[in-house]
């Protein structure tokens, strides 16, 4: 990338009607050499993989299982202890999603503008504390207001992520590398089942304190520890991030604007949060993706009552916690596969349909079979066709919505908001009065996913017809963008190239 410096000189060459700046002269010189698949390119991903896989992966199992480990603890002894009936623990649950939704949003906006290296584990760090702290509540009523506080702080994380991400890597990158992210979800319902049975099994009422409680004072604190030591290894975004070299910035910086086809004025030239609020909410393909994306996570709300569904089948509380972990490591291994074909063919349509179709047909066999052995393995490839959907579709999004940045950001926010308030309802959908059949459950999954799958199919064809509204924002830097794709034409043909 040091021809970029040196080629500063065709600013010269320009004609004087030009009213680009010299940076952005230099940005469309440098896309114009820009090879793809360079030694020096494929050095770098090697490096922004370091600095933000493992640690991304490892924050994302603590902020699940935090999220996730109410539903050990219910069937460790929490809902008697608290006085928890079926519709109170289906509110509780609820209520997460009320503090998700509203914060989401903002959240992004937030991350879109600061750093993301102190962001996330800033609000890491404070989630883990929330969680530690729930160890206390005494009542039905604190529970609520911390599982509300808990869902306003998490809602930046998982959003954040994504859209960190879709800065660093391109479409044919990023859908493995999100699911390799994603599959740490997947993963924590099998980490969280063995930790939740080895501390309620043997840390119940040690020192005078309850199992599940335990359970969020060992979960919580390891969480933010964990964020401390990410402070010191994430990456900001590819301008700003200090442990690149200056070349390292061009280039990554360079490679995204070349895998989206644009000339990154976009991105240099932000929008104000009104404005990329204003384009997010009018572009019609925000909601295609998000109504797919509300059928996928609605099915997903699954993940709550796994311990619950397996413990039906005959196992006890604590067996139960265990056999939590097949579930997770098939659904894992059918994301990361699925994830690398769909990269290496570089198509997302027929790779999320066919996950959903497999998520619909296990759910069906489930409605009418009452073996248990049979619904068990069912439920492993139900677990298996919703999360592996559930990235795909993210990284679909990210890479149709991808410009402006900080529309993409809001962009994934929204569609991740809405998509996780069908928790509200879903977390009503398996009470224990369908126990152990749980017909009403089964039968609104199934319904969730074969809707999706139709809708995964036809969303290529409503993007192929459906004209993409423009703001009076994005309109100028659309034509800035046509101006200098204009420059760096002229200089191209001046040059003899």
């Amino acid at each position: 990338m040091a021809e970029i410096k040196r080629n500063v000189s065709h600013v010269e060459s320009l004609p004087e009607k030009s009213t680009l700046t010299a940076e952005e002269i230099e940005i469309q010189t440098a896309l114009r050499n820009y090879v793809p698949n360079t030694d020096a390119e494929k050095k770098l991903v090697r490096k922004i993989d370091l600095h933000l896989i493992p640690v991304l992966w490892v924050m994302y199992i603590l902020n699940y299982v935090d999220r996730t480990n109410i539903g050990n603890a219910e069937i460790a002894g929490m809902a008697t202890d608290l006085g928890l009936t079926d519709n109170r623990y289906a509110w509780v649950l609820s209520i997460f999603f009320f503090g998700y939704l509203i914060c989401e949003v903002p959240s992004n906006m937030i991350l879109s503008r600061s750093k993301p290296s102190l962001f996330l584990p800033g609000i890491m760090v404070t989630w883990g504390a929330l969680s530690a702290a729930m160890a206390a509540v005494q009542s039905y009523g604190a529970l609520l207001a911390f599982r509300f506080i808990l869902g306003c702080i998490e809602s930046g994380f998982f959003p954040g992520v994504l859209f960190v991400m879709s800065c660093w890597y391109t479409t044919a990158e990023i859908g493995k590398r999100f699911a390799i992210f994603y599959s740490a979800s997947v993963l924590s319902g099998a980490f969280g089942g063995l930790l939740a049975g080895a501390i309620t099994g043997g840390l119940d009422n040690a020192h005078g304190i309850a199992g599940w409680r335990w359970l969020f004072i060992i979960e919580g604190v390891a969480t933010a520890g964990v964020a401390i030591i990410a402070k010191f290894i994430l990456l900001d975004f590819p301008h700003s991030s200090a442990c690149l070299t200056l070349e390292e910035k061009q280039l990554a910086a360079v490679r995204i604007m070349a895998d989206s086809k644009t000339t990154g004025l976009a991105s240099d030239i932000g929008l104000s949060h009104w404005e990329a609020f204003k384009a997010a909410a009018t572009d019609l393909r925000t909601y295609a993706f998000m109504f797919l994306f509300v059928l996928d996570v609605g099915a997903g709300t699954i993940s709550y009552f796994i311990p619950t569904i397996t413990k039906s089948l005959g196992y006890s509380t604590v067996v139960a916690q265990y056999m939590t972990v097949p579930v997770y490591v098939v659904a894992a291994v059918c994301l990361n596969v699925t994830a690398y074909s769909a990269d290496r063919h570089n198509e997302r349509r027929f790779h999320i349909s066919g996950a959903l179709a497999l998520g619909f047909v296990c759910s069906l066999v489930c409605v009418f079979v009452q073996t248990p052995v049979v619904r068990y393995v069912m439920l492993c490839f139900v677990a298996g066709g919703i999360w592996t959907a559930l990235p795909l579709i993210l990284a679909w999004a990210s890479k149709t919505l991808d410009l402006p940045a900080e529309k993409r950001a809001i962009c994934i926010a929204m569609i991740n908001a809405v998509g996780n308030l069908s928790s509200v309802y879903g977390s009503h959908l398996w009470p224990s009065t369908t126990a152990p059949r749980y017909l009403l459950g089964w039968a609104v999954t199934a319904a969730f996913l074969g809707t999706g799958m139709i809708a995964a199919m036809l969303i290529p064809v409503f993007l192929r017809y459906v004209p993409v509204a423009m703001t009076k924002a994005e309109k100028e830097l659309h034509e800035r963008r046509l101006m200098s794709e204009a420059h760096v034409d002229e200089t191209s043909h001046g040059d003899g190239v």
